[in-house]
């Protein structure tokens, strides 16, 4: 039974706050409850309604989300909060009975091309993991219920999954005009029908949760930090929109090289070496004077 682990989340608005959680606790629904009678068909809700200052109850995917009343300030509760919602689901705590009606948002999937001709981007409106995975065959994707299924296609040859969306690379034997209508409303009807994107315990298994990931960034050199804080504040969201991901792999101090991972449309892709050389390389050299000589890729 893989572990819950709750982390503390501010929104814009300083009467709310996210709980997340490393795994998923609702087959992609989304409900809200405003009082304790309406949440009877939540257990966990109902609990939380017990506390006086709780004003709001919203429950989706992978968080639980409070609104307060002022009567008290988070930074007063909020550790307490956290540590009732992560004890009660380790003990088998229900979230939500089966009979409950959702706040039904509906499934949207949309195809986005991507600099990469042989990738397809396929973006969702649901958050649908909450780590980033790479499989490149379907003895790789066991973790992925969905990735398995994909690899059922003659010519998926790697499954790239991030926050919001499905980033799909093809063998030559098909054409996207031929083949992205089909992928499009097999993703959606998947994520519609509340299956497992990924299993549980993926993100541990694979060492990407964020206190894993934060645990291996403190064993990191000085440099290694600053290229990483570098590649996630200036470069990571320029090619998660691309529908790939660049990932840190190592620092040489010696020869001051930097080899990173290239991932989903990035891997392999015609412009990518350009993308490197011109764009990434120089950045790095730029801002840390002296410390890097070369940049290079290998393809994930």
């Amino acid at each position: 039974m893989n572990t819950f682990k709750v982390s503390v989340q501010e929104t814009s608005n300083n009467t709310i706050i996210k709980f997340e959680l490393n795994q998923f606790i609702t087959k992609h629904q989304s409900f809200e409850f405003n009082n304790i009678d309406e949440a009877k068909a939540s257990p966990l809700a109902q609990q939380l309604f017990y506390l006086p200052f709780v004003k709001k109850v919203y429950i989706s995917g992978n968080f639980v989300a409070v609104e307060r009343y002022n009567i008290v300030e988070w930074n007063d509760v909020q550790d307490e909060v956290a540590e009732q919602i992560e004890g009660y689901l380790n003990d088998g705590g229900i979230v939500i009975e089966d009979s409950a009606v959702t706040k039904k948002v509906p499934v949207t999937v949309y195809a986005e091309s991507t600099p990469n001709p042989a990738v397809m981007k396929f973006v969702t409106n649901k958050k649908i993991v909450t780590a980033l995975f790479e499989f490149t065959s379907i003895d790789e994707a066991k973790l992925s219920p969905l990735a398995t299924e994909l690899f059922h296609f003659p010519f998926v040859k790697s499954v790239f999954i991030d926050e919001n969306y499905v980033s799909i690379t093809k063998y030559d034997i098909a054409e996207w005009q031929d083949i992205t209508i089909q992928v499009r409303e097999f993703i959606k009807n998947y994520i519609e029908n509340g299956k497992e994107v990924v299993l549980p315990n993926a993100a541990e298994t694979l060492k990407k949760t964020t206190t894993q990931i934060d645990d291996h960034f403190e064993t990191l050199d000085d440099t290694s930090k600053e290229i990483i804080n570098i590649l996630e504040e200036y470069v990571k969201p320029a090619v998660a929109s691309d529908g790939g991901n660049i990932q840190f792999i190592s620092y040489d101090q010696n020869t001051k090289n930097v080899s990173v991972m290239l991932q989903g449309a990035c891997s392999g892709c015609p412009s990518s070496t350009y993308t490197l050389k011109s764009g990434i390389e120089n950045m790095l050299k730029e801002m840390l004077p002296g410390k890097v000589e070369m940049v290079e890729a290998i393809n994930g």
